[in-house]
């Protein structure tokens, strides 16, 4: 098991920045890989980032490509989306998610995912 908490959400103006962090516990979770995804009301819950267990690669959501950065700290079990030049339409339910070893940018594939933490831009 691999238990997730995300912080750092928040009330932000259009153009502004915030940083995400997602603290990992439990089984080995440098064995894991991490994404972020986010979800709007009334819409689906949609891929944003991934990253390698490494950290060495990373894989971004065309709407957020040049704006968003995810990393990763393996010593502190931590990941972190920094989100520049934000939009309104940013606006969402971020969640972190974990699935063992292998990158992946679908939803239903991981197996472990956080509470989730409110982004909201205002424009």
């Amino acid at each position: 098991q691999v238990q997730l908490v995300e912080s750092g959400g928040g009330m932000v103006q259009a153009g502004g920045s915030l940083r995400l962090s997602c603290a990992a516990s439990g089984r080995t979770s440098s064995n894991y890989v991490m994404a972020w995804f986010r979800q709007a009301p009334g819409k689906e819950r949609d891929f944003v980032a991934t990253l390698t267990r490494s950290g060495g690669s990373t894989y971004y959501a065309d709407s957020v490509k040049g704006r968003f950065t995810i990393s990763r700290d393996n010593a502190k079990s931590t990941g972190y989306l920094q989100m520049n030049s934000l939009k309104p339409e940013d606006t969402a339910v971020y969640y972190c998610a974990a699935r063992p070893y292998v990158i992946s940018t679908d939803r239903k594939t991981y197996d472990y995912w956080g509470q989730g933490t409110q982004v909201t831009v205002s424009s």
